[in-house]
């Protein structure tokens, strides 16, 4: 049970215990997560960049939650997407890297673990976990947690557009050859066809029944594809200049567009008032595009970017909507994770969330009323990896304004005060060594509860060579 391998039908069955009576009189939210894929902290205006538009986003953050501590459970794509769908850490899951992963460098200095390869069915997933309070269920874009066997359909989802084991797409321009997304043109756009669906399935549901939209981007991930107009306009807003980069504006502003179509289409629908809105991203952005040496996007002040568990890593941009609850123009600086949405929407359905270990989130329903933050001593990261952005493997725990970073490398422990160093420049763990071990105790205590599985000294270490395999750009 600690493990989260067993417990699946008990889970499931004090859902349902757990539920109001599933009447016309009960109204219960529609929710739509939005997930986009390798955003940054600050590609939204509403965080500061002045360079991308995004109105729809910006007006949706005034008129509900901007979280500022918002955190992906991992600094890659399948890690923290398998997080969100159980509410449990990725290391509790030994799901650590993205799906399959990066080959193993021969002479590294450590063999980093094998890990599992598909989202195991016996985990519940939200599509599950909301079937005892009758939702209806779609997931609308990128899966990347599993073959054949393995797809939305097989966790629990009514239906599965776009969704398999491939973590990018061939190109953002049709012809498509995806579930339930087949043909089109050179002229379709994926992010476009993908709103259409998402679309479809509101129009089918309102009405009928509380509906759980889980809208996963394939945006903004390589390749940088979007239509020639609006990366025009950006070249042209920046003078010529190949950073900010273009093509990834037009690409942020293709999300904006669709998040302002689904709002009218919830507005049209008369069940805007009824719904639950959450846009988040699964990672930090991407600063570099494999060995070029031209950035991606900006995330300063954080340090670093996806595959490192600096702040740049695995913070993220938070917004949530949800009319008659949430408070327009809050800003919350809350330290809040991935594992959490699971717990929230059910109790935000009516039911009550299951604790640890089953899960490991916490309902944030109570802090988008204004009631109190989640009472936990801390968020912990296990990533025992090498990243294809440089990062090594290593571990990390946030307790307060405090975050400790382990390198399984060579032991080396960096401890940080984010109030003061959102930038992790200065590492106090000399100044501040009491405060450090007390972390690092927390860490490992952790590690041994969810049975986090370890990198391994590597017999054919050679440091001459060992590096060979990580991009320069991204090193840190």
């Amino acid at each position: 049970m600690a493990n989260g391998k067993l417990g699946r039908r008990e889970f499931l069955t004090a859902l349902a215990g757990s539920s109001m009576p599933v009447t016309a009189s009960v109204k219960r939210p529609n929710i739509i997560l939005l997930l986009l894929d390798d955003l940054g902290w600050r590609d939204f205006g509403c965080y500061g960049n002045s360079f991308h538009e995004t109105p729809n986003l910006d007006r949706l953050a005034a008129e509900g939650v901007r979280f500022t501590s918002a955190y992906a459970a991992c600094p890659v794509c399948s890690p923290t997407r398998a997080s969100i769908m159980t509410g449990k850490y990725p290391a509790r899951l030994h799901l650590t890297d993205w799906i399959p992963g990066r080959k193993q460098w021969p002479t590294a200095k450590l063999l980093t673990p094998e890990f599992e390869q598909q989202l195991p069915l016996q985990e519940v997933t939200i599509a599950e976990a909301l079937k005892p309070f009758g939702y209806r269920t779609a997931s609308i874009g990128k899966w990347h947690l599993g073959g054949k066997g393995f797809w939305p359909e097989n966790q629990g989802f009514d239906l599965n557009v776009a969704g398999t084991e491939r973590g990018a797409p061939q190109s953002y321009f049709g012809p498509f050859s995806l579930p339930n997304l087949q043909g089109g043109t050179k002229d379709d756009y994926l992010t476009e066809k993908l709103t259409e669906a998402a679309e479809r399935f509101i129009e089918e549901s309102a009405g009928r029944a509380p509906f759980f939209l889980y809208l996963p981007e394939y945006t903004v991930h390589i390749p940088l594809q979007a239509r020639l107009a609006a990366v025009e306009k950006y070249r042209s807003k920046n003078g010529g200049k190949e950073f900010p980069n273009p093509t990834y504006a037009a690409m942020v502003e293709s999300f904006d567009i669709a998040v302002g179509r689904i709002r009218q289409t919830l507005e049209r629908l008369g069940i805007a008032r009824e719904t639950l809105l959450v846009i988040t991203s699964d990672n930090g952005g991407l600063r570099y595009e494999g060995r070029s040496k031209n950035p991606v996007t900006d995330n300063s002040p954080l340090r670093a970017g996806k595959g490192h568990l600096y702040e740049g890593g695995i913070r993220e941009p938070l917004i949530v909507h949800w009319p008659g609850v949430t408070k327009a123009g809050t800003v919350s600086d809350v330290p809040v994770t991935s594992v959490d949405y699971l717990p929230t929407f059910v109790e935000a359905a009516g039911g009550k969330p299951p604790g640890p270990p089953r899960i490991d989130g916490a309902s944030l329903v109570p802090l988008l009323r204004g009631k109190g933050a989640p009472k936990r001593p801390a968020l912990y990261w296990h990533y025992p990896h090498y990243s294809n952005q440089g990062g090594a493997p290593g571990g990390a725990v946030r307790a307060g304004d405090w975050k400790l970073i382990e390198f399984y490398e060579d032991g080396r422990l960096e401890l940080y005060n984010l109030k003061d160093d959102i930038g992790e420049r200065r590492n106090l763990i000399k100044e501040e060594s009491r405060r450090g071990a007390e972390l690092h105790a927390m860490l490992k205590r952790w590690r041994n509860q969810v049975n986090a599985t370890m990198p391994s000294p590597n017999p054919a270490y050679d440091p001459a060579k060992a590096d060979q395999g990580l991009t320069g750009t991204e090193r840190q």
